[in-house]
């Protein structure tokens, strides 16, 4: 199915690019890489602006000449790595100035990712049961007990190493 496919890309690419970019922002502000932040008159433009600019330039596509083949498949990546990008920094949406490993970062991406994986994989309404129903239901309750549970475990890991990341990003490259 031509859906199916587009929405696993887009998940792909998601995953992708937030992992990429994790590692790429720790290596810049461990001094291990080359400060590769775009800096215009003297500001950093953070990394969800390009994914907002990737988000804009993919619905314009869609809305004014929508594509067929192969270049659905590319609007599909570049969707997925705008969405990655973006709300790879959700929590300096709400706590503008805020450190860049906020924990509402790292929740906003992990259900971004869990809904695109529900798409991606889950059959459609249309071909449910109620056996099938329940299983969903079921199956969603646990997930939703792996995340809650996911949560609690972090947050140890989160008090230990949250100090140490702070540390480093103040000592970044500005």
């Amino acid at each position: 199915m031509r859906t199916r496919r587009l929405q696993r890309i887009v998940l792909t690419s998601f995953v992708v690019t937030f992992v990429c970019a994790r590692i790429v922002v720790f290596l810049i502000m461990s001094r291990d890489i080359p400060d590769l932040y775009l800096h215009v008159g003297g500001t950093h433009v953070h990394h969800l602006n390009f994914g907002i600019f990737l988000l804009s330039i993919v619905g314009a596509v869609l809305l004014f000449s929508p594509p067929d083949g192969k270049w659905r498949d590319v609007l599909a990546a570049t969707y997925g790595v705008g969405l990655a990008l973006t709300f790879d920094e959700f929590g300096m949406w709400l706590h503008m100035g805020g450190s860049y490993w906020q924990r509402g970062s790292f929740d906003a991406i992990t259900v971004i990712a869990a809904l695109l994986a529900l798409a991606a994989y889950m059959p459609p309404p249309r071909r449910w049961s109620r056996r099938r129903l329940a299983w969903t239901v079921l199956l969603l309750c646990l997930v939703g007990l792996f995340f809650w549970r996911l949560s609690v475990t972090l947050s140890p890991l989160e008090g230990r190493a949250l100090p140490r990341l702070e540390q480093i990003e103040r000592q970044a490259p500005r």
